[in-house]
């Protein structure tokens, strides 16, 4: 909990400011940035490479935005930072708002974190900044869940912002220290505020080297080190200069965004003649992020999309009504296992900003309309338009589009792939295949246990009582508040069927649904029938996880996302973009096994894990 002492912010939990009451900013730049030398180590990156900091303790964000500032204005163009920080005990946005106010020269960079703050989720969030040259990690969770999952010699140079050792002995434990060490690499450097002997004892026998140096303002000393150079330091990798990408759909649109914003050249190629012409075509789209209470790897993974597609739309498609909505969205326990499942969610703490449990009249009154049924209520979820998704996506100087070109073959050259169809031969030195069910047509997908699974959704009339609904409903099928005075409802859900054309069965089992789990929203409905629909292929493997990663080399996917491919897209292009040029990834590294194309489905690349190198 913060609090507030002379004016400045405190923590009552661990009975320790959260910077010098002197000049906090100067107490960061002293410690971290010049501890660090990060000045001349940022000014000496090369066009293409990125540096990365390592953060135990984010606090109110103030290292991180002065690692931000400084970059800007030493770095060269065409380098970026990647930050990972973890915390425990994350501030409010109030709090966070407070804090930062009282550095008006990171006013700038301030506001773009509170914009981001908003949306954090439990675990691990990835934020952009900079128009994507800065990028944030941050694990909101335990240090020893966090730092365990960090590639192995990922991490350039170390902020310990833990509060004092004596107040918070945990931050600074062995087992905290040794992950540390894991995620160096030679070279690696660290700084903090503390010089206590037994912190300097452990730092060397997790092998670093250290020294006490002067401290900040009343602080007589601090203390900085690194691992020492034994050898060659590993080369980095090397950012392709293109990439192909192949399906234009919201998986394909983000792998473009996510490669282009690092400054590659990006080729997408898509069969049809525009952008989200199958699953991703539908006149509207839910954000809608179910996860159950046990929290295993697909639920948290779910988590971390839901956070970073939140954040990802603010960036490409802002709230306006037309085209986006964060109108909030009801999941209703309208069924026992869905009542079972709500229930068990409801005995943990969730931020109220993500999602709140609700009774019957709590949910009626959010919806506008009378609800039988209680639930989640998720009050930045909403409504979008996945085709205009698609179109600010790849709206980017780097970003060559190519439609109504179907790719045949793909295949290795001297230098990379070489994607072919009926008239046209692109190359490229990395591919990203984003073509749903269809990727089974290249020869290196074949084995892939892709299934289509067909869904069609209804457009039906709004009447002057369901035109009170402002709150996406969901059970076993959903209904979006009217817009232009249609509601969208559905969808179907067809196994094993890749046939687009619209059914009467359908339609009456999206009306089905809703008179089942929504009564009064079917019965406000009237006797309408639907004006029109639409249906669409959707993709599956098994066990509902979608398939993102290293194929082979130079060979990637995002495919498989289902129903989730609002929410999982971007962060799955994440995932892509920052393994190709050597950068910190999203997830953790559990997560990033748990969705890799290896062993799953039997190909040849090789498997993230912990030990897993970010250096080459």
């Amino acid at each position: 909990m913060l609090e507030w002492k002379d004016g400045q912010p405190f923590s009552a939990r661990f009975s320790d400011v959260y910077f010098s009451t002197e000049s906090g900013v100067e107490e960061k730049r002293h410690v971290f940035l010049r501890g660090n030398d990060l000045a001349q180590r940022f000014a000496a990156l090369n066009p293409g490479e990125s540096f990365c900091i390592g953060e135990t303790g984010f606090g109110t964000g103030l290292n991180f935005l002065c690692a931000w500032q400084l970059f800007e204005q030493t770095a060269p163009p065409g380098t970026s930072l990647d930050f990972f920080s973890t915390e425990k005990f994350p501030i409010n946005d109030d709090e966070l708002r407070a804090s930062l106010a009282m550095w008006p020269e990171l006013a700038v960079q301030a506001d773009a974190l509170r914009s981001c703050w908003r949306h954090r989720v439990p675990g691990w969030n990835r934020w952009h900044f900079a128009s994507g040259r800065i990028r944030l990690t941050l694990a909101l969770e335990d240090v020893m869940q966090s730092l365990p999952q960090l590639r192995s010699g990922s991490v350039d140079a170390w902020f310990l912002d833990g509060f004092s050792p004596a107040k918070n002995p945990e931050m600074w434990s062995d087992e905290v220290l040794a992950a540390i060490t894991h995620a160096s690499h030679q070279g690696t450097t660290l700084a903090t505020y503390t010089s206590a002997g037994w912190v300097r004892r452990s730092l060397q026998a997790a092998g670093f080297e250290v020294q006490r140096i002067p401290g900040y303002g009343r602080k007589w000393e601090m203390v900085r080190g690194s691992i020492p150079v034994v050898r060659s330091p590993a080369a980095r990798i090397a950012p392709p200069r293109r990439a192909l990408v192949i399906g234009g759909g919201l998986a394909g649109c983000a792998a473009a965004h996510a490669m282009a914003q690092r400054g590659i050249q990006v080729a997408l190629i898509e069969s049809a003649s525009q952008l989200a012409s199958a699953a991703s075509g539908n006149p509207r789209g839910i954000l809608h992020a179910r996860f159950g209470a046990g929290m295993n790897v697909l639920h948290r993974f779910v988590l971390a999309a839901y956070g970073h597609a939140l954040a990802l739309l603010d960036e490409v498609l802002p709230v306006d009504g037309v085209y986006r909505a964060e109108c909030g969205l009801l999941q209703l326990a309208a069924t026992e296992a869905e009542a079972r499942r709500i229930a068990k969610l409801a005995t943990q703490e969730w931020p109220p900003h993500l999602l709140q449990t609700v009774d019957a009249a709590q949910a009626s009154a959010l919806a506008g309309l009378p609800m039988t049924h209680g639930g989640l209520w998720f009050p930045a979820g909403g409504w979008v338009v996945p085709p205009q998704v698609c179109t600010r996506l790849v709206k980017h100087p780097n970003i060559t589009l190519s439609l109504d070109s179907e790719v045949t073959l793909l295949e290795r050259t001297a230098s990379g792939w070489r994607a072919r169809g009926d008239s046209f031969a692109i190359e490229a030195e990395q591919v990203v295949v984003c073509s749903a069910h269809q990727a089974r047509r290249l020869a290196q997908f074949a084995a892939f246990p892709l299934q289509p699974v067909r869904g069609q959704i209804s457009v039906l009339a709004a009447t002057e009582t369901s035109g009170k609904l402002h709150a996406v409903l969901c059970a076993e099928g959903y209904c979006a508040p009217a817009v232009d005075g249609e509601h969208v409802a559905g969808a179907t859900s067809s196994f094993d069927d890749d046939a687009t054309d619209v059914r009467d069965a359908d339609h009456a089992e999206n009306l089905v649904r809703i008179a089942t789990h929504m009564p009064t929203l079917r019965q406000a409905l009237g006797d309408a029938s639907p004006l029109s629909g639409r249906a669409g292929v959707r993709c599956s493997v098994p066990g509902a996880t979608p398939v993102i990663g290293e194929v082979e080399q130079g060979l990637y996917c995002s495919l498989a996302h289902g129903t989730r491919g609002l929410l999982t897209a971007g962060i799955a292009a994440e995932v892509i973009a920052s393994a190709m040029c050597g950068q910190m990834p999203p997830l953790p590294a559990d997560i990033l096994n748990a969705l890799a194309p290896l062993p799953r489905m039997g190909g040849s690349g090789s498997v993230v894990t912990p030990d897993s190198t970010g250096k080459r």
